[in-house]
């Protein structure tokens, strides 16, 4: 059944990265018309009232209508430990979630944080997300049930790492191949569901483990890869020592066939001018996970990168310190502004939705306000508290009216989510 529901709406017509704020479209009035899991028709309020007469309204007044939020880089197995005091990222690994990553080989508690994540996703906004699972295939079912239960366009991969690790988290070159190739065939493309070919990261992973997960991509050339990329100084000192053959730490993927369009980094904080260009040529995507980089101490993504790469945005959890992408756009902010990159709210808004849509090759399908897309929504109050209230009141402009919800906005903001057309 078609539902028309009115606001204030923001979307999209170009790469706000590179155009600005003249890339957003702004509608004071407006509404989105939704039927059969997709978008109808988005604009004016009076017009598609109008033109829909018998279609039941919701109205939201002054709120703002958004496309849901899209979470690029997510550890869902590590929901429990979000937040935990750590030094650096070895050590978080070891101390947190390497412990707690064992647990998954239980289907039961697997179910039960898989459903957790999804439901504290969805109170903030996040309408899809991409995750790393953990080595055991009981976490990939798991996650992927209660995705497929809630409607979600989600992807996700087995973790892959056969050393660097507790014997409980170490698959084999073998196992890895066999349990990613099974758990790919029986879900990548069933409902709204995409499977990740997900080595965890170079440390822990041999090149022969590399090389077979490289040879099952070019099996299955439409899946996405995810791993992660030069996070940290003293990780890459790491890699260097075991890759003494590679040029640098991307050259460890490039080499073993895990570089070209489809390829998602998460972090990719320290690079060299040789990774840029490689990335760049490639049509990679990297993942900028500002409150992750710096809860551990990572460093400073640099933004300029989103002029020449898909570049998406991500909470990171459980490295991350929040499941709110608006706490992740604030935290975008703060970085940008370090490196002296004054990023508009129209392209935090745009990392959060359509860009994170396109650095997992979905911008024709989410994370935009257009007929045809499927209809993932999130509404916003933006006067969720006083103090969010008496900033927007002075607003001149929208864009002066959501950056206070940027910054200090959390899921008190969130009225309402739609799921393929579907109220949450």
């Amino acid at each position: 059944m078609a539902d028309l529901i009115l606001g204030q709406v923001l979307s999209f017509a170009g790469d706000a990265m590179v155009e600005g704020a003249g890339a957003a479209r702004h509608l004071s009035q407006g509404g989105v018309l939704v039927d059969a899991g997709r978008i109808v028709a988005v604009g004016e309020a009076a017009v598609l009232r109008a033109a829909y007469p018998a279609v039941p309204v919701t109205d939201h007044g002054r709120c703002l209508i958004s496309a849901g939020f899209i979470d690029a880089h997510v550890h869902y197995p590590q929901t429990a430990i979000v937040a935990s005091w750590g030094k650096r990222l070895i050590d978080w690994l070891n101390s947190y979630t390497f412990p707690e990553e064992m647990r998954f080989a239980d289907r039961p508690y697997a179910d039960l944080v898989a459903g957790r994540y999804l439901d504290l996703a969805l109170a903030h906004g996040t309408t899809s997300m991409c995750t790393y699972a953990t080595i055991h295939p009981e976490s990939v079912e798991a996650f992927f049930a209660a995705a497929r239960a809630r409607g979600l366009r989600a992807w996700a991969g087995k973790t892959c790492m056969d050393r660097n690790a507790p014997a409980g988290l170490r698959d084999t070159v073998q196992s890895a191949y066999d349990d990613s190739k099974r758990l790919l065939q029986k879900w990548h493309g069933v409902d709204r569901l995409s499977y990740v070919i997900t080595p965890r990261f170079s440390p822990t992973s041999t090149p022969e483990q590399l090389a077979v997960l490289g040879a099952l991509w070019a099996e299955y050339p439409d899946c996405l890869m995810q791993t992660h990329l030069s996070e940290q100084t003293d990780e890459i000192a790491w890699v260097k020592k075991l890759f003494p053959q590679s040029r640098d730490y991307l050259d460890t993927y490039e080499a073993q066939g895990l570089l070209r369009p489809g390829a998602v980094y998460g972090h990719a904080i320290h690079l060299t001018p040789r990774e840029r260009q490689r990335l760049a040529e490639a049509g990679a995507s990297l993942v900028h996970c500002p409150t992750s980089n710096t809860f551990i101490g990572s460093g400073l993504f640099d933004m300029g990168l989103a002029q020449t790469l898909r570049v998406g945005l991500a909470t990171d959890t459980g490295g991350g310190s929040s499941f709110s992408m608006l706490r992740t756009m604030a935290a975008a902010y703060e970085v940008a502004q370090l490196r002296g990159q004054a990023l508009h709210p129209a392209q935090l808004w745009w990392l959060a939705t359509a860009g994170s849509a396109r650095a997992l090759h979905a911008e024709t399908r989410i994370g935009n306000l257009a007929p045809g897309m499927e209809a993932d929504l999130v509404v916003l109050d933006l006067a969720s508290t006083p103090a969010i209230e008496q900033a927007a009141r002075r607003a001149e402009d929208i864009w002066q009216a959501v950056f206070p919800t940027i910054m200090m906005g959390d899921d008190r903001a969130i009225l309402g989510v739609w799921v393929s057309g579907r109220p949450i």
